[in-house]
């Protein structure tokens, strides 16, 4: 079990976490003709908007209520009614997700009543749903505004009943903000294989794929449909991916009766081993060929590439359910955790983690952890490359943001073929970053020549064909 550390300090010199808030706007910007709205400043939603376009490398239509000096004091209900009367004439959205932030969530106002009363007199709002998330950037980080954002779409948007009586052959899947859209494309094609329809939410493989439109639209386009989210209840089964995504889960299956298994993690043999064995289950049926295909390729990789990861001395910081599954992935393959960071405490993850200690921190103390307990490897975020360059150590990229190079939403790590490319990347870096042995770097391993038989030809070795 590892210890929980919180270093105590008045202020983060390089943070490691992003805010609640942007969280929220990710899971909202998963649904089909969406536009995320920030009730709070314009300095909220513009760092958002800007770690979210750098690391999409797409236009992100994030909006906000504007809330100034006056408006903080008196209160932002006047903001909130105009930003949404506003963006619903111009944009056009099918659906505008709300998220708080400090700024009026530090007042105390009560948001929910004011959006009722707001669309009930509003009748131009009428065709629009929209959907508040309470998410203070003071409390939690992306995984909580993540999880908020989501319970409160399925709280709004999903039809209640128990209607497991006429089940379709669906599966629900609820992933968590550290999935890529390759990560739910791999998940897509794992449960389709077991002849499933599946319907995600969010979706991000649909609107934050970095697909090209035909035509301009200024909400999304792609991600969960509302009429599949509202029919969620006549699922088969829902499947939950990360510790975050429970209480959404919970909330789905309280109001439809839909039966939920969740994953902490589905990278690695063993818990892909797990969806599967469910999936067989809930099929009636073998795994098919394909899948039984990229088992056996990833068996093979483990075997050609745990050579290299033996005793690697490993750093990590990361979100907590990021954080859990590279950990347990390192682990398995004889590499050591010496450095864990957490960007916040309120996983009960962090305890699992196979690591001495996990600290509560930002990336100043993964720098410094990682220095004292001789880490060879840093595994975070585009924000770790600095601290990778002082400690001359390669940086492999995970999370959000990753602004520094291309394609991070294809990259996939879950089921097997994922785990199978992860594998292969990690196991080429530490290769790449090894010095090339040359013969004259075994010349201490050559016995001495005994002077006794020095210049006697007949000792010499001959060779034979």
């Amino acid at each position: 079990m590892a210890m929980i550390r919180t270093p105590k300090k008045n202020l983060s010199i390089n943070p490691l976490k992003s805010s609640t808030p942007l969280g929220a706007a990710l899971a909202y910007l998963g649904v089909d003709g969406a536009v995320p709205l920030f009730h709070g400043s314009q300095g909220c939603t513009s760092f958002a908007l800007t770690l979210a376009v750098r690391h999409f490398k797409e236009d992100m239509p994030l909006q906000t209520t504007a809330i100034d000096e006056v408006a903080t004091v008196l209160g932002g209900a006047d903001n909130l009614e105009e930003a949404l009367v506003n963006l619903t004439k111009r944009m056009k959205p099918k659906f505008v997700g709300v998220a708080s932030t400090a700024l009026v969530e530090t007042k105390g106002e009560d948001f929910v009543a004011d959006l009722q009363g707001i669309v009930a007199r509003r009748e131009e709002l009428a065709a629009t749903k929209i959907v508040f998330a309470s998410t203070p950037d003071f409390a939690g980080a992306l995984e909580d505004g993540w999880a908020r954002a989501v319970t409160a779409m399925i709280e709004a948007l999903v039809t209640p009943g128990d209607r497991r009586e006429t089940p379709l052959r669906q599966i629900n899947l609820l992933p968590g903000v550290h999935l890529t859209s390759g990560d739910i494309e791999e998940l897509r094609e794992l449960i389709a294989a077991f002849g499933f329809t599946t319907v995600v939410l969010p979706d991000v493989s649909g609107s934050l794929d970095g697909h090209v439109n035909e035509q301009y639209s200024g909400a999304t386009t792609g991600g969960t449909k509302l009429g599949d989210i509202a029919e969620m209840g006549r699922a088969l089964h829902t499947i939950a991916v990360g510790h975050h995504m429970r209480a959404p889960a919970e909330a789905l299956q309280g109001l439809t009766g839909v039966p939920t298994t969740l994953f902490p993690s589905l990278v690695g043999l063993a818990p892909v081993d797990g969806l599967v064995t469910l999936l067989t289950h809930l099929s009636g049926q073998p795994a098919p060929a394909s899948v039984k295909r990229r088992r056996s390729q990833l068996l093979d990789v483990m075997l050609d590439g745990h050579f290299h990861f033996g005793d690697r001395r490993i750093a990590i910081a990361a979100d907590p359910d990021l954080l859990s599954t590279l950990a347990n992935f390192f682990g398995g393959l004889g590499a050591e955790v010496v450095t864990a960071v957490a960007s916040t405490g309120n996983s009960p993850v962090l305890t699992d983690i196979p690591a001495d200690e996990v600290i509560i921190g930002d990336l100043t103390d993964f720098e410094q952890a990682a220095a004292e307990n001789g880490a060879e490897l840093l595994v975070t975020h585009a924000h770790g490359r600095q601290a990778a360059e002082r400690l001359g150590l390669p940086l492999y990229r995970v999370g959000f943001p990753i602004f520094d190079r291309l394609g991070a939403q294809h990259r996939a790590m879950v089921g097997y073929r994922g785990t199978r490319d992860l594998i292969v990347d990690l196991a080429n870096l530490f290769i790449a970053v090894r010095p090339e042995k040359r013969p004259a770097d075994f010349a201490h391993m050559l016995a001495p020549v005994p002077a006794s038989i020095q210049g006697d030809a007949s000792h010499a070795p001959t060779a034979t064909c």
